[in-house]
Order: C-alpha cells, then structure tokens, then sequence
C-alpha cells in the first residue's frame, strides 16, 4: 500500500509550562482516510493537528508523514496544505491571486500557475469568482477560496481546523457534503478538527475522541456512538447524549430506580455498582414502566423530545411526534433491553456482555 497520505503518531506528549497538552497520543490515519479530531474546547485536538503540521513540536513522541520522521521537519518539508477556521485570505488581493500565492512561493513557473489556479477554482465552483477580493465573497465563497489555496498545491494531506464553524447552517450543511465529495475526488488523507460531533460522524470514516489531552476511543462513527468505550464518549456522543442512570448489576439482573430488567448477558460472579445508558430513541412509553414526570417537552418536527425525571434523574426520550402530554404528567416507560449499555460506577469503563 502506498505510504503517501499515511499520518502516525506514537507517544506524543506536549506541555505548555505546567498544563499537560496531550498525553501518550497514539494514531495511524490511513492513505485516503478522512479522519476527525473530536472533542470539547481544550481537549487537545488542535494542539494535535498542529503538530502533524508542524507548528508546535512535542515534548515526547514521534511523528511520521508517508513513512518519513517529520517530528522537527518545518511545515514546508511535509507536503501538506492547512484550511483555518478564519480562512486567512488576504484582503488586498483577488481571489486568482490569493489561490496562486502558495505556487508563486514555490516558485512554479508562470506559464504552470494559471492552469493549476482555474482548475482548483473550478473544483470548488468559484471560477466564476476569480477577478474578485475577499471583502466582496460571501463566507461561503471565502472558504471555497481557502480550500483552492490548498488543493493547488496537490498535496497529499489536508489539515482543517474547524473550517466551517464560521459558515450559517444550512451552508454548514451544504458545504459538508461537498467537503466530503472533493475530498473523495482527490484521493487525499483528510484531518478534521471538530468540537461538532455530527460533521465528525457524517464526514468521518474513522474518528479520535479527545478529553483531556487523551485519547478516548478510536473507531468509526458506527462504533463510537454504538459501543463507546466509557461513560465520557457515550456522555459526548449523540444529540441529545446517551442517558445515564445509577444501576444495581447482580447476577443478570439490573436493578434500576426501584424495578429489575433481566438481562441477556453472562451473570456476575458478584454484584456491583454500575451506570446503566440508554439512548433517547430506545425508551418507550409503556403502561407498564417506570413513572417519571414531564418537566418539558420539545418539539422537534418530526418527534418530540421528552425531558423526564424519574426520582432526581433527568432522562430525555425521543418520542412520536403525535405525542400530547403536559408539563408536570406522569408518563411511564420502559427500557430497550437489547440497547442497554453498561459501565463500570467506579472506572467508567465499558463493561462488555
């Protein structure tokens, strides 16, 4: 398999003064791979992609970019283009100059620059737009522009930092589906920094969940939001996140907020404390379940989101959308049984079945 493209990083460690940026973060990002950094504000997945670019270096830990050590190589020598999430065009040139100046840099001859500007204008569709300056682009075309300054290039390795966080959302949305398509039709390795877990879920093939300057979990989207690792990704994970209730696990048996589900799982050799999730969309109302009470009830279009409590604990349901309860209504439900998840009280770790 072709080496270029192929991003590794093994025990990195970065600190600034006292705080712990990132702590023994290891990942292989495949050839061709589009591949999200997720996390909260300050969990380290921008320091991370600056490091894979070469702007900040570790303290610890090797990177390496197509098989090649790049861990103090500058950003010129490892074949990548960056899109920030303020796009940083400048302001007094069009927007045909501002897509030749990383060529021009190079120093391409002239009569190469041109052809190589229309063609990765005109794969972001703003070849029509070439004649103007930045001040007169909508957000949109502003970041159409930063991302032909990097595909003109030809690099092999794309690192975007949150590059539509600036964009409305319907052009968010829009702008996705095309991010995705053009990074297919350039056959390019694709890092994506995002606190947004659905651009992470619907752009990604694989994903890194970051916390606290750690890794998480790695995996698909199906897998992270399927079976996460621990109660921190399945808190993080969906919208709205998993559910999580104090739980008894004795034998097969859970025992949660007064009633017993018996599960299709190999029995404990003894009981513990655990914390039992469960997506919005797998409880039900059911006649014969747990009371809760409605504290208040969303509608979304095409469901309702239910905020319940059952005793101190709130609890958000996805429910039909014809569905007519007030605030304050006992609603009674019950569990999925085969889309329980359980974790261990004390570590926080997945328990498997």
């Amino acid at each position: 398999m072709t080496q270029a493209g192929r991003v590794t990083l093994r025990g990195i460690n970065k600190r600034f003064g006292s705080f712990t940026a990132l702590k023994n973060v290891d990942l292989d990002i495949k050839p061709e791979e589009f591949f999200a950094l997720l996390g909260p504000s300050g969990s380290g997945k921008t320091t991370t992609l600056r490091m894979i670019a070469g702007l900040e270096t570790p303290d610890e830990g090797v990177i390496e970019i197509a098989g090649k050590d790049v861990t103090f190589a500058p950003p010129g020598d490892r074949d990548i283009a960056m899109v920030f999430q303020n796009y940083a065009l400048y302001p007094h040139m069009t927007v045909r100059e501002n897509i030749a100046f990383p060529l021009k840099m190079e120093k391409v001859p002239a009569k190469e620059i041109e052809p190589r500007v229309v063609d990765a204008a005109k794969k972001v569709d703003i070849d029509h737009l070439l004649h103007r300056r930045p001040g007169q682009l909508s957000g949109g075309q502003q970041q159409r522009c930063a991302l032909a300054r990097a595909i003109v290039r030809q690099p092999k390795l794309f690192l975007l930092d949150e590059p539509l966080s600036n964009l409305d959302a319907q052009l968010r949305l829009q702008t996705r589906v095309e991010l995705k398509k053009l990074q297919r039709s350039l056959n390019v390795t694709a890092i994506y920094v995002t606190h947004d877990q659905e651009e992470a879920m619907t752009l990604a093939d694989r994903m890194a969940v970051f916390f606290n300057g750690e890794i998480m979990q790695i995996g698909t989207p199906d897998e992270v939001f399927n079976r996460p690792d621990s109660i921190a990704v399945a808190a993080f994970i969906g919208s709205p996140p998993m559910n999580l209730l104090p739980a008894q696990l004795d034998g097969s048996q859970l025992k949660v907020e007064g009633r017993t589900i018996e599960l299709d799982r190999k029995p404990t050799a003894t009981p513990m404390a655990v914390t039992m999730g469960i997506r919005p969309s797998h409880i039900r109302i059911d006649a014969d379940g747990i009371p809760a009470r409605l504290y208040l009830s969303e509608n979304m279009g095409e469901s309702v989101l239910l905020n319940l409590y059952i005793g101190e604990h709130l609890v958000k349901v996805r429910a039909n959308e014809n569905v007519s309860l007030d605030d304050g209504d006992i609603v009674p439900i019950t569990f999925d049984v085969n889309a329980i998840h359980l974790f261990d009280a004390q570590t926080g770790i997945r328990i498997e079945n």
